[in-house]
């Protein structure tokens, strides 16, 4: 995903148990820059896979992709999960658990630096037309909000000022990969299914045990019924120890998400009662107009009433 990375640091060794499992969880957090979703996909094999799947094509040579994903893009600080060309064409793949509409300029930022890397040595001051490949932006989303199949997001929904047609422009399609959604996508290509089917479990048990144990679970049942298996069995240790990683990041972000709109909504309701106080409006009239206005109980209503009235 276009994710934040973080450079390694040099860490004292610990002096007890406690300790040495602190530090290793935090060494894995710093130096484990691949998600699953990239790590699995990073193959010629399964990325040619998953590309006819999208695509309706049927290429059978994996050596056809040049895999061109910049490990340092936007200032060293973000990246993209997959870059690749095949038949002329720059597609990025990227994997999201948490929706931003922020997507699209986040891709056009990467999108500019890898255009940069791939016209170096080219003349763009010369007379000829420089040849770039057409990009296509897609994003697999799986993550716990609820969201239709298929969402379209536009750079220029960004833009402050409305226009006929904008001088630039970037479409980025996302795809919602949870199980239930784009099933024919999902049936086409095996290996976005097992991945899919692998994360379904360690969200579900994650809510009866601690997380280890629910990913350790899901990847004995994913080998055992042959999902994800080859690539299970090859990168146990370091699969497990990404997953753990992404899903408290996943948790931590949605939290923080959270936060937020519960922020927004008592700025927005102080700032009514202080409307409302200001209109001379009584308690009780301002209890139901805050209540109607964010879908409260009188009661709760009532409880913020008492609490930002200021006389």
């Amino acid at each position: 995903m276009l994710k934040d990375t973080q450079n390694k640091e040099t860490v004292q060794q610990p002096t007890d148990v406690a300790a040495s499992k602190n530090i290793t969880e935090m060494q894995v957090k710093r130096t484990y820059k691949s998600r699953l979703f990239e790590m699995i996909f990073s193959e010629k094999r399964v990325l040619l896979e998953l590309y006819n799947a999208m695509n309706g094509t049927n290429y059978g040579d994996p050596e056809l992709l040049e895999i061109n994903t910049l490990e340092n893009a936007i200032y060293m600080s973000m990246r993209n999960d997959l870059s690749f060309i095949i038949d002329s064409r720059l597609t990025l793949y990227e994997h999201q658990s948490t929706y931003s509409p922020n997507l699209p300029l986040r891709c056009l930022m990467y999108v500019a630096d890898l255009y940069s890397v791939i016209t170096k040595d080219a003349n763009l001051y010369g007379s000829k037309v420089v040849q770039i490949p057409t990009p296509r932006f897609v994003i697999f989303y799986n993550g716990t909000e609820k969201l239709e199949d298929m969402k379209v997001l536009k750079l220029s929904d960004a833009f402050t000022i409305p226009e006929q047609e904008y001088a630039l422009e970037l479409t980025a399609v996302m795809f919602n990969i949870n199980l239930g959604h784009n099933k024919k996508l999902l049936d086409t290509c095996k290996t976005l299914k097992d991945y899919s089917e692998y994360v379904a479990r360690v969200r579900e048990y994650a809510g009866s045990m601690s997380l280890e144990a629910a990913v350790e679970l899901s990847i004995t049942e994913c080998i055992r019924n042959d999902i994800l298996a080859e690539f299970l069995k090859k990168n146990r240790s370091e699969a497990k120890s990404v997953s753990i990683y992404e899903y408290d990041e996943e948790k931590h972000l949605l939290n923080v998400k959270e936060e937020g709109r519960q922020e927004g909504l008592l700025e927005g309701i102080r700032v009514l009662i202080d409307f409302c106080r200001e209109m001379s409006f009584s308690r009780e009239d301002s209890e139901v107009k805050v209540a109607e206005k964010f879908g409260l109980e009188q009661t709760e209503a009532k409880a913020y009433i008492m609490k930002y009235w200021k006389d």
